[in-house]
């Protein structure tokens, strides 16, 4: 069990939280959410040890054992990937290599021995023998062959090294897993075995995540980062989002008798009990939610963007066509023989092997990149705008003020400063902040001040390079809720599976080798394709 009491953290006499007591127990999964800054990767670290709380502490019950996901990608570059995943049990780990060095004593004294049997012992307790075989096998289980075993990880690709890093937080059944963001990286069948991994784990975890998926497939509790409190709720994010609406609703109806919220408060934690009844946490969840009261529930405070987008006209018969599309990179086919053809008002998933291969067919799309040959003809009556992944491409003079940015995109009857500090309000740049110069905007609110630019531009087509990427949850929400109300056509890429699921009704699969092209198929059916389910198992398809 993992003991917080009485923690508040306050940087320069802000408090990010105050009074903060809560206990983790066995058999549960956390999934920590708030907004950007509220402070979540900070509890995080002081819960590792990372960092001192102003007040209060943290505590583990004695011989217990805490392990988390490193950020750092580069900090075993110097290491085999075998010995990268051992050392995520670091006694264990250092147990084994005192003992490895005493062996090579010359002489072999009676102390050596004698020191060696102690080490012996403690390294069974640990079940060192069969470390290096579970290490294997796990390493397996998410698609690192054998074969890269004993390479080095500064010759890994930045996707295995975040594959290798995950394993070494897993390694050797750890008491307590703190995971910030595990599934970025990650491609589908990894974050789906990591799903199941982390469902059936018998211990403490705890979860950053912006993966509504991910957050609703392994939760069991939710701790919300708000009203300067870490606030504790049963169930997954779903659950916590509707019982917050549903709080929300309850509190303003204030001629509601408290007989008919009860019983709107029953119906609604009956049917997410029925769903839970599904789950392979379903007994202990379903108790759980049916010993939620009124008092129990609680509005948020969080605020979500207002995300909207017109457009200009309607596109004729045509959108695109792509015929025989190829593109090398240094040195490195990234498409080969590309051929696709888009219709007016889909929306297209574009999924690939291999990141980059889709940032550069969206790039070539977009008119930002040439093909090395094959053509892309657009239908005469799109428009299209783009959010491009790299942010800092999106913005030619990163000094310009918010405003003055925005000013170039708008119309005539858009061109004023009222209307234009009324749109970045409801993308929630309030007041002073719609002064701000783009190169001092964090990702999120850079993500935003394009979205509110595609807004103004009011383009039948937009191009969508993974546009969740630093937003937050309520900010992806809002987005995922526009996306579906667009009367035009999309073209994106995504790593956020319910983002994906609701959204695309296309999908255009790109290689070296390619391409798969599905139309009137969504994200869940392509994936359950028995042929997919085939490639899924020879190689990984990014997502």
């Amino acid at each position: 069990m993992l003991t917080v009491s009485n923690v508040s953290v306050a940087f320069s006499g802000k408090k990010l939280y105050d009074e903060v007591n809560l206990k983790f127990t066995p058999g549960n999964t956390y999934g920590v959410i708030g907004a950007n800054g509220a402070g979540k990767s900070t509890f995080l670290k002081v819960l590792e040890g990372k960092l001192a709380p102003t007040t209060g502490n943290v505590s583990m019950e004695a011989n217990e054992r805490m392990s988390s996901l490193v950020q750092d990608h580069f900090a075993f570059d110097e290491f085999t990937v075998l010995d990268t995943v051992m050392q995520g049990y670091k006694e264990l780990h250092d147990v084994k290599n005192e003992m490895d060095a005493i062996y090579l004593h010359d002489p072999f004294t009676d102390e050596d021995g004698i020191r060696v049997g102690d080490l012996s012992a403690r390294f069974e307790e640990m079940n060192g023998w069969t470390a290096e075989t579970d290490a294997i096998q796990l390493l397996q289980s998410i698609g690192i062959d054998e074969s890269m075993h004993h390479t080095l990880m500064a010759d890994l690709p930045e996707s295995t090294k975040v594959k290798v890093l995950l394993a070494q937080a897993l390694f050797g059944n750890p008491d307590i897993l703190i995971l910030d963001e595990p599934t970025n990286g990650l491609d589908t069948k990894t974050i789906a075995w990591l799903e199941d991994f982390l469902a059936d784990y018998q211990n403490i975890v705890i979860v950053v995540s912006h993966d509504r998926h991910f957050l609703n497939a392994v939760s069991t509790m939710i701790l919300d980062v708000d009203f300067g409190k870490i606030k504790l709720f049963v169930g997954n994010y779903d659950f916590w989002k509707e019982s917050s609406e549903l709080a929300a609703r309850l509190q303003s109806n204030a001629n509601a008798k408290k007989e008919e919220q009860i019983k709107e408060l029953q119906d609604f934690i009956a049917r997410f009990s029925a769903n839970a009844s599904k789950s392979k946490q379903a007994t202990s969840r379903k108790k759980q939610l049916d010993k939620i009261t009124l008092d129990d529930i609680q509005p948020s405070t969080r605020k979500y963007p207002y995300i909207h987008f017109d457009i200009n006209r309607e596109i004729g018969n045509d959108l695109v066509r792509v015929e025989n599309l190829s593109k090398t990179i240094d040195g490195v086919k990234l498409l080969d023989d590309i051929t696709f053809t888009l219709s007016p008002n889909e929306k297209t998933l574009v999924m690939a092997e291999n990141d980059v291969a889709a940032t550069v067919l969206l790039d070539i799309l977009a008119g930002r990149l040439e093909p090395d040959s094959g053509t892309v003809t657009w239908g005469v009556t799109t428009t299209r705008d783009y959010l491009a992944k790299d942010m800092g491409s999106n913005f030619e003079k990163p000094d310009m003020p918010i405003l003055d940015f925005l000013r170039d995109y708008a119309s005539k009857e858009e061109n004023d400063n009222t209307f234009l500090r009324g749109l970045l309000g409801r993308m929630l740049f309030r007041g002073e902040d719609a002064e701000k110069t783009l190169d001092v905007l964090s990702g999120g609110e850079k993500v935003r001040v394009m979205l509110s630019k595609l807004m103004l531009t009011k383009a039948n087509v937009l191009i969508l390079d993974d546009p969740t990427n630093h937003l937050d949850l309520e900010s992806i929400t809002s987005l995922n809720d526009g996306l579906v109300d667009y009367q035009g056509a999309l073209i994106f890429t995504s790593h956020d599976h319910t983002f994906a699921q609701t959204i695309a009704d296309h999908i255009v699969v790109v290689s070296d080798q390619g391409s798969i092209d599905r139309a009137e198929t969504t994200y869940d059916e392509f994936m359950a394709h028995p042929e997919v389910q085939k490639q899924m198992l020879e190689k990984s398809i990014v997502l």
